[in-house]
């Protein structure tokens, strides 16, 4: 199974996001561009690639330790950037320093069954849209396509979403079939609500 761990925000969020993004899907600027679907639009934690069935439920302890030991916490979504000239990305403010510690909290737990998960460092967002295909693709049309996201980032620059509660962790499947990921919940764990 191809597994991630991930934050989803409320569905409320999301179409916040998207509709601040869709008129930017209509440019010119936007057509060398794979865009992601909403419906995938999610806080990764920790990206763990392929993971043995047996391995699952040991997994499932693991991540459940970890979200009752940390607690719910409010984000929201507002503004965009670019991982070089490939990813063009919305972003996330808040209590991300409390989303840093649960990512780092999930990247360990999931240490303890011996899954690696992917060396970059953890920076919140969601992933709006890829450079097209990489695949050939020469250097001057990569950059041509980095201006073009970053233009469209620099558009997003002023959005802020509602603030909203992150309050689960989801361990995700992603399913690649023809076209676009598909993504489901495996399970979900609430975060710890502490009294003050």
């Amino acid at each position: 199974m191809r597994l991630f761990v991930a934050v989803n925000p409320p569905v409320v969020t999301v179409q916040e996001l998207a509709d601040a993004v869709a008129p930017l899907r209509a440019g010119s600027e936007a057509e060398r561009l794979r865009w992601s679907g909403v419906d995938g639009w999610h806080l990764t934690l920790a990206f763990l690639g392929e993971v043995p069935v047996l391995d699952v439920p040991r997994l499932e302890e693991v991540l459940g330790r970890a979200a009752s030991e940390h607690g719910v916490h409010r984000l929201r979504l507002a503004g965009a950037g670019t991982f070089g000239d490939r990813v063009l990305w919305g972003g996330v403010e808040g209590e991300t320093w409390a989303l840093r510690r649960l990512a780092e909290a999930v990247r360990a737990a999931v240490g303890e069954v011996g899954i690696e998960t992917d060396q970059y460092g953890f920076h919140p967002h969601l992933t709006l849209a890829r450079a097209g295909s990489t695949h050939g693709q020469r250097r001057a049309v990569r950059r041509s396509a980095a201006g073009e996201m970053q233009a469209l980032a620099a558009r997003l620059e002023g959005f802020r979403g509602s603030e909203w509660e992150a309050a689960e962790l989801h361990l995700m499947r992603s399913e690649q079939r023809f076209g676009p990921s598909r993504y489901s919940t495996v399970r979900a764990w609430p975060l710890a609500r502490w009294e003050a």
